[in-house]
């Protein structure tokens, strides 16, 4: 099962992007944040979809 991806904010004011404990990047406006969320989280269906065939 993949681990959750989810986007917090940082105490100045910037977002960061965790899987799971792991943070993956900081700094982002929550915009680019939101965007690379999803762009993880497209993957991870994909490597799944691909996992099963």
């Amino acid at each position: 099962m993949a681990e959750v991806i989810r986007v917090k904010p940082t105490h100045d004011g910037t977002y960061t992007v965790y899987r799971g404990t792991l943070a993956l990047i900081s700094g982002l406006t929550r915009l680019q944040a939101e965007r690379y969320e999803a762009s993880i989280s497209r993957q991870q269906r994909a490597d799944l979809v691909s996992a099963s065939n």
